[in-house]
């Protein structure tokens, strides 16, 4: 199945993309589209292709609601096309390709792989991970060179950052049309050498760690916890509201990744994975280190 509203014209080159709308795809999709992009999105079966145009649609209508849409919605929804299955992309015109499937190696580089062969030559081929070394993911690729993390931000509208995450094997070339587009779309690129966990990720998950385990220890309460760190440091949101932002199952993904390969200071506190078990997996489901009423 193939969807799209209408015929929209590109105004700043070829298509974007994006394999996966979740939370994160749909997230990326969105910023494309507010800077003019022409997104094709790439689902696994016609179900989780009408839920992510769905989503596509429910984000663009609060970008209007806020007034930071400059068009009709179903004006910015003419540039999206979603495609059930990568033989979709065929004949697509992509400037820039990239997976934003769950934080799981193995399905990574499935999906790379696959996606490396669906798209032009010309095109950046790229990953979202959060912490899985670029050298990992690249190892399957036939053309390695092409190839760099971008890794964004949840909300990724909202935020101003994207991490260009560069291997062994990028070439000069692609991390400056990497940040090219980087720019492109509004947001400003950190460059980082491929390393597990890159900058942000090691950073931001060992300070969430220690803040599940202060709540552990007593303490404090997880609303004094980040309420220190935002009035003593000045930190937009706190560690705990931040991992309730992330998911829980997605922070605790990263945290097993990085211990198995940087060590024990990664070990993920026995909260985290009994939250992890109760489905508390943060605001996408209502409940984390704090609750979330509907509406």
């Amino acid at each position: 199945m193939t969807t799209n509203d209408g015929n929209g014209t590109d105004r700043h080159g070829g298509a974007v993309a994006v394999v996966g709308g979740g939370l994160m795809g749909s997230g990326i999709v969105h910023a494309f589209l507010l800077a003019g992009r022409r997104v094709a999105l790439v689902e696994v079966d016609d179900e989780a292709a009408a839920g992510s145009r769905q989503r596509i649609r429910a984000h663009l209508e609060e970008s209007a609601r806020r007034g930071r849409l400059d068009e009709p919605v179903e004006a910015a929804l003419s540039r999206v096309v979603v495609h059930s299955g990568l033989a979709g992309l065929e004949g697509e015109d992509v400037t820039l390709a990239i997976e934003a499937v769950p934080e799981i190696a193995s399905l990574k580089l499935e999906v790379l792989g696959a996606l490396e062969a669906a798209v032009e030559d010309a095109a950046v081929v790229a990953t979202n991970t959060s912490s899985i070394a670029i050298g990992e993911l690249a190892a399957g690729l036939a053309r390695p060179e092409r190839f760099v993390g971008l890794h964004f931000f949840n909300p990724v509208p909202a935020s101003l950052l994207v991490e260009v995450v560069v291997g062994q094997d990028t070439s000069a070339t692609t991390v400056e049309r990497a940040r090219s587009l980087v720019d492109a779309i509004g947001k400003q690129a950190v460059v980082v050498r491929d390393s597990p966990g890159f900058a942000t990720s090691r950073l931001g998950v060992l300070l969430g760690l220690e803040a599940i385990r202060m709540l552990e220890e007593g303490v404090a309460s997880p609303e004094d916890i980040d309420r220190a760190m935002t009035l003593g440091y000045k930190h937009p949101v706190g560690p705990l509201h931040l991992t309730d932002l992330v998911g829980l199952d997605v922070r605790l993904a990263v945290a097993d990744y990085l211990r198995s390969v940087l060590g024990d200071r990664f070990e993920a506190p026995a909260l985290l994975r009994e939250k992890v078990e109760r489905g508390e997996l943060g605001r996408k489901c209502g409940k984390g280190f704090f609750s979330y009423p509907e509406g």
